[in-house]
């Protein structure tokens, strides 16, 4: 054990380790792949303070030009430094370096050259008051940072969605404390160094370990100094954070849990549906909050569509996480295989008809205690199923039969989430019709995870609290002042 290493916090720009550690295991092996440090009360304290004396030193002083000059000057380090991003962030996540490297390291390189862009091209026109003595005032609208953000980051796209976060809060002049996920602690430790080098001042991004309740999760947004909070994971976790942040109180920004429909209707190109849908069941093994889960598809085509499924699903290969021809990577820990293969055998006992798969890949060594499990597929059961209300956040969706427009809407919205939706159909109007009918914050039609980080992003129901990207970002991390001078 004593050749494995650490991973450590990275407070007031100075990396800390700690003897308190936890075990982080490799996906894909199963194997210890580093011990990460479990930030105490203590250090979490010392992650705050460091965050909130840089908001009263030069960083909380500088310019909107300054702050998006060092967003760029990231974006670039980061690109100069991609090859070591993509090997760490596939050492934590085990997913293929088709998807990492391709995918979503540029993604995240992008979002900071995005909101870059984003916050500098806003204009906040002022207004004139004519007042009843004849003079008149000018009253105008600044953003002002909010202050020190507690981000509470996820395991499946790990460096991709804190980057959507820290880079506008740093745009509007924020300090930032970093937990991410247990699973996934070293690309934000990475971000936090290059930030440095980068010229970002220390004690700007602060990045805290360990899990969440009664740990550096729950000290984090429980903190008094915290003044508001970026959440992105499972809707229980986000009602948690909701009553700590309660106290203060704080702001809250939150992307929850998913599960999310298709509407697949007889009209649709057939083979871009099938590809898209495939996709997006079965990216990063299912572990996407816009995972599809639930499909309808219309009777004229349904056995069609779902023998072309299956034909796509078992074409899907795991393997060597560096193999640019492996396509699908494993679940991110045991316990998450444990859950969806639990839902895998309750499902096939609730008499569910199992198309392909169910269980878990038999691999070679060195990945045969890795976290795999089979892409699967279901039909036959009722929309009150366990499988077809619950999320899973695994490679896997229930496939239902409907036959009109208002039947499948209905369906479609009958869930307690409300994250996103995919409708697949030629006939533009229909399109559009059905779309501004679905309870989800995204729609996509004929297209699966098509993102712009200037739109707004969010979920209805328990699928989150607020919206994310463009000025929606903006909005969050900033508090708008007003400053009314007479003219003249």
């Amino acid at each position: 054990m004593s050749s494995v290493s650490k991973v450590a916090c990275f407070i007031n720009g100075e990396e800390r380790l700690e003897d308190n550690v936890f075990e982080k295991f490799n996906p894909a092996t199963g194997e210890v792949a580093a011990l990460v440090v479990e930030s105490s009360q203590s250090l979490v304290d010392e992650a705050v303070m460091a965050a909130r004396a840089a908001l009263k030193g030069p960083w909380g002083k500088a310019t909107l030009e300054h702050r998006v000059d060092a967003l760029r000057r990231l974006a670039v380090l980061m690109q100069s430094r991609f090859s070591e991003i993509v090997a760490e962030e596939i050492l934590d996540t085990g997913k293929p370096i088709a998807a990492v490297a391709t995918n979503e390291i540029n993604r995240a390189i992008a979002n900071l050259n995005s909101f870059a862009d984003i916050a500098l091209s806003e204009r906040i026109e002022p207004f004139r008051t004519e007042m009843a003595n004849g003079a008149s005032a000018i009253n105008e609208t600044v953003r002002t940072p909010v202050g020190v953000i507690g981000i509470v980051a996820p395991w499946n796209l790990p460096l991709l969605l804190l980057t959507f976060k820290v880079a506008p809060a740093l745009a509007c002049g924020n300090t930032i404390v970093v937990k991410p996920s247990e699973q996934t602690p070293r690309t934000a430790v990475l971000l936090a160094k290059l930030a440095l080098e980068a010229g970002i001042p220390a004690g700007v991004i602060n990045v805290v370990h360990g899990h969440g309740a009664n740990a550096a999760g729950s000290f984090l947004t429980a903190h008094p100094g915290i003044d508001a909070i970026s959440f992105t994971g499972e809707t229980k976790t986000g009602e948690a954070i909701m009553r700590s942040a309660s106290v203060g109180p704080r702001a809250v920004s939150m992307e929850l849990g998913g599960k999310n429909p298709a509407l697949i209707f007889s009209d649709c190109d057939f083979d871009a549906a099938v590809t898209g849908t495939v996709r997006s069941m079965f990216d990063n093994a299912g572990q996407v909050c816009l995972t599809t889960e639930r499909l309808y598809v219309q009777r004229p085509i349904f056995d069609r569509f779902v023998e072309a499924l299956a034909e796509k699903a078992l074409a899907l290969k795991p393997g060597d996480p560096m193999d640019p021809s492996t396509t699908m990577g494993p679940s991110i820990s045991a316990e998450q295989q444990a859950k969806v293969l639990g839902f895998y055998e309750r499902t096939a006992r609730g008499g569910a008809t199992v198309i392909t798969g169910g269980g878990r890949f038999e691999m070679p060594a060195p990945f045969t205690n890795g976290y795999w499990v089979q892409p699967t597929i279901w039909t036959g059961l009722g929309d009150d199923a366990e499988i077809c209300r619950n999320e899973v956040f695994g490679p896997c969706a229930h496939v239902a039969v409907f036959d009109d427009e208002d039947e499948v809407i209905e369906r479609a919205n009958n869930s307690e989430y409300g994250l996103a939706a995919t409708i697949w159909t030629k006939d533009s109007d229909k399109a559009s019709r059905v779309a501004r009918q679905l309870e989800n914050g995204t729609v996509w039609i004929n297209c699966w995870r098509v993102r712009d980080e200037r739109a707004a992003f969010g979920g209805f129901k328990k699928s989150g609290v607020g919206r994310e990207g463009g000025s929606w970002s903006l909005n969050f991390y900033s508090h708008p002042k007003t400053i009314c001078r007479l003219d003249g």
